[in-house]
């Protein structure tokens, strides 16, 4: 469905990721990990099209991104930055019928149908209550479904998410992953997302790719990629890895840093 082909992208001629390649499958969850700084952000952007790559290829359902419009990208793939800011008197409904307007002309007002698509994403986040309140009103779990809602309403084909639990307590983490997973069980919706805990990149991914100093260290299921050496080579921390008997993914234990 999605494929990178040995993307590179540079800063002011310094390069941060170099001949990068992996895939996403239909409907599964992808996580992308790595040390602070190692360019997973910049993978995602470069993915989505706001940072421009100058060798390779993605391509979307077989076409090169580069020969999309904008509009036509949207209407298929949204990504949600880190931390998203919206105007202070902005009400959640109004968040959300943003995500209509890249299946509208220009000028052209939200219909019938449209409306009921954004209501149907406001229900879908749990969000019906907190409808006519502004935004900046939510807790940092509720704004962060909010978004979510806004990307529902787009209707994407595949839901990028950069660092989504980042600024989020324990409990509003688990929300937003468990309705990133019931988002992806129920719809079948493809999920490409950075994540830096290395236990909710296990428990919620499918597949993990591993970033080290912009190349891919490594790719492959969790059981595969979370492993001592893994941990020790790219992130320079001793650990055990263990399963419990009614899981198949493993948890990671952090012991110490290695010197």
């Amino acid at each position: 469905m999605f494929t990178v082909d040995e993307i590179s992208v540079r800063y002011d001629q310094k390069i941060t990721l170099q001949n990068f390649s992996f895939s996403v499958e239909k409907g599964e969850i992808l996580s992308i990990i790595g040390p602070n700084g190692s360019g997973k952000s910049t993978l995602l952007k470069a993915i989505s099209g706001f940072t421009p790559y100058y060798e390779g290829v993605v391509q979307l359902e077989g076409i090169n991104i580069k020969s999309m419009k904008s509009k036509q990208i949207a209407q298929k793939m949204c990504m949600l930055s880190q931390k998203n800011q919206a105007p202070p008197d902005m009400t959640v409904k109004d968040l959300v019928s943003y995500g209509r307007y890249p299946h509208k002309k220009w000028f052209e007002r939200l219909d019938e149908e449209d409306m009921e698509i954004v209501e149907w994403a406001i229900r879908k986040t749990y969000l019906t209550a907190y409808q006519d309140r502004t935004v900046a009103s939510l807790s940092g779990g509720e704004s962060q479904r909010a978004w979510i809602a806004m990307a529902l309403a787009q209707r994407p084909k595949i839901l990028l998410l950069d660092e989504p639990t980042t600024y989020l307590d324990i409990a509003h983490q688990h929300e937003v992953l468990e309705l990133v997973r019931e988002l992806n069980q129920e719809m079948g919706m493809t999920v490409l997302m950075v994540l830096h805990d290395l236990n909710q990149a296990s428990q919620y991914s499918d597949r993990i790719v591993v970033v080290q100093s912009g190349e891919k260290a490594m790719a492959g299921t969790p059981k595969e990629v979370m492993t001592q050496e893994m941990i020790r080579n790219v992130y320079r921390m001793d650990s055990e890895i263990q399963y419990r008997p009614t899981e198949i993914k493993p948890r990671i234990h952090l012991l110490k840093k290695v010197n």
